[in-house]
């Protein structure tokens, strides 16, 4: 088992050479050197070490997604793997369900998805997909992101993609530090259930709601597409790679930063705010409400047509 010291040595490492924002990883590094050279870490162990490190990191640096992260499962460190975490956020993925914790449709047509965890596209296609399906009739639309923890962009982008017309939306981009290159996300071409591009869609957001959760609700948000209801986010916005340190202990590292294609920033450090702002344990009445009403308003003589 490593010593505290070769832990934070190697968690420090990665945080070096991989954290977004250089200037801010000299720091991080120098303040946590200083104090375990203090002794502060000395009589730790497991979650009680990564929490101490975690809180010292994020008062240098107040990034949420920094951390040094206790995991029950155990990992294989393997300093030639980029990302060791994946395969540990493939199994919850697989045990939840791609992130969809269920689907329903509500009294006057109203569809809700609970999304819990923002999935790889790739792996996750054919349950958003199925998803999308049980709700593509429905009149208005409640995707509930208050219990979405984060997860994936490329994930997020094809959740996105359900709520546009076409391909042609630019979303966000992504600069990652590594190569120095941004990517582009755009609304798919292809998607394994019909669009939802013409009817109104309510996003539940409360202080749970982070990182890939944020991204969603950020980018429906900013293009017009959605109207939020619930509480402001956290403000998680960076991309992050996860290594393992130890089997039990993993170093989280943002990478990169996302940039709205309409902001021009994101919402890192100040959290998504809601155009509706209730209680979250207020947010899907809230919802409800204001979509009946608005569908109540169009069906209304003369009002036809009318948002």
């Amino acid at each position: 088992m490593p010593s505290n010291g070769q832990i934070i040595e190697t968690a420090l490492g990665r945080i070096t050479a991989g954290y977004v924002f250089p200037e801010k990883a000299t720091a991080v590094d120098t303040a946590i050197r200083r104090r375990l050279a203090a002794g502060d870490y000395d009589h730790l162990d497991g979650r009680a070490l990564c929490e101490t490190v975690t809180a010292h990191l994020q008062e240098v640096c107040p990034d949420k997604h920094l951390r040094l992260l206790w995991t029950d499962r155990p990992q294989s460190p393997d300093p030639a793997d980029e990302d060791e975490g994946r395969a540990a956020f493939l199994d919850v993925l697989r045990a939840e369900n791609q992130g969809i914790r269920r689907v329903e449709q509500l009294d006057g047509n109203i569809g809700l998805i609970d999304v819990r965890r923002i999935p790889y596209a790739d792996t996750g296609a054919h349950a958003i997909g199925a998803a999308m399906h049980l709700v593509a009739h429905s009149a208005a639309l409640v995707l509930d992101l208050r219990e979405c923890r984060g997860g994936a962009p490329e994930g997020a982008a094809m959740w996105c993609s359900y709520f546009f017309r076409d391909d042609q939306v630019h979303l966000n981009d992504i600069y990652e530090r590594s190569t120095g290159a941004t990517r582009q996300f755009w609304t798919a071409a292809h998607l394994p259930a019909p669009r939802y591009p013409d009817r109104p869609v309510y996003v539940l957001t409360g202080p749970v709601t982070f990182s890939g959760g944020e991204d969603v609700a950020y980018t429906l948000q900013a293009h017009g597409r959605a109207v939020l209801v619930g509480e402001r986010t956290p403000g998680g916005a960076h991309p992050t790679a996860r290594h393992a340190v130890t089997e039990h202990i993993l170093v989280t590292v943002p990478t990169a930063r996302t940039v709205s294609a309409v902001t021009g920033t994101n919402w890192e450090g100040v959290g998504v705010v809601p155009d509706v702002s209730v209680p979250a344990a207020q947010a899907l009445d809230r919802a409800v409400e204001a979509a009946l009403a608005h569908l109540g308003a169009r069906r209304q003589p003369g009002l036809s047509g009318r948002s």
